[in-house]
């Protein structure tokens, strides 16, 4: 079973000058994240940032699915022990979505099937997202007994909406490609048929433009984000939260031996409904 952050260059007459392939694969689990991808995952967007012939990214996942979200096989041997859950998504976790959100370089995400979890918040770290009409998006991690990272839930609501975020987190809904597309976490949707030709023209118009200036503008706009998210409610909660695991007792990792938490995964991995 083959699980990996592939990485290739395309040649200009697939896609335009200094244009990447990443791919998401994990075969047999629609692409589920692995921690080993989580770090590969950070390899290949900090080699990408330091590579100056590199002008867009085209990431996509393998297969019929973007990503399903975290390889839940895995977790036994870590999530109950609070030190390792710590390091998983503080370190593992972060330390990939972090590398995407500081690269410069313009990403064009061609989302299919299952977009769930690990998934949206990948998604989130793309700049322009283009969806097949037949791909779904959530992260009903509810039903696994555990919530989401306080980094990873302020990416995914400040990229979905707030609103989305809430039902999202809070009642497991998930959500069809129009109704993202209408919260404006789309760029566009299309027929499952044509999402690698879009995909593909896009990275081709990025890809044909002046590349600094592609990067610059990708600063400024990170800036301007930062700026927004501080200024918000959302931005003011976050710190304070980040206030509050500094400082201690509030500890978001805490959960990692509850009995929820053993449940859902327990349930999930039995293939059975969960008892809360």
């Amino acid at each position: 079973m083959t699980a990996a952050i592939e990485f290739a260059r395309l040649t200009e007459a697939e896609a335009g000058p200094g244009v990447v392939r990443v791919v998401l694969r994990h075969d047999g689990r629609l692409n589920a994240m692995s921690r080993a991808m989580w770090r590969q995952l950070r390899e290949v967007f900090l080699a990408i940032q330091r590579d100056a012939g590199i002008r867009c990214v085209l990431l996509e996942g393998a297969g019929t699915a973007f990503c399903a979200g975290g390889d839940i096989s895995e977790y036994p041997a870590f999530r109950f022990d609070a030190a390792q859950l710590r390091a998983f998504h503080e370190d593992e976790v972060w330390g990939g979505l972090s590398a995407m959100l500081a690269c410069d370089v313009p990403i064009v995400a061609a989302i299919a099937g299952a977009c769930m979890g690990a998934g949206v918040e990948i998604a989130s770290c793309c700049d322009i997202r283009i969806a097949a009409q037949n791909a779904r998006f959530g992260a009903p991690i509810a039903r696994l007994g555990f919530p989401m990272a306080p980094r990873e839930a302020a990416l995914v609501a400040g990229a979905v909406g707030e609103v989305l975020a809430r039902q999202m987190l809070l009642e497991a809904a998930t959500f069809g490609a129009p109704e993202l597309a209408q919260q404006g976490f789309l760029s566009r949707v299309v027929a499952p048929e044509t999402l690698a030709q879009e995909a593909l023209a896009s990275v081709r118009r990025i890809a044909a433009l002046a590349p600094q200036a592609a990067r610059m503008n990708k600063q400024t706009l990170r800036a301007f984000s930062a700026s927004k998210m501080a200024q918000s409610l959302a931005g003011q909660a976050l710190s304070a939260i980040e206030n509050e695991v500094a400082a201690a007792p509030a500890d978001p990792y805490a959960y990692a031996d509850s009995a929820e938490h053993r449940e859902g995964i327990g349930a999930f991995l039995a293939k059975r409904a969960p008892v809360f």
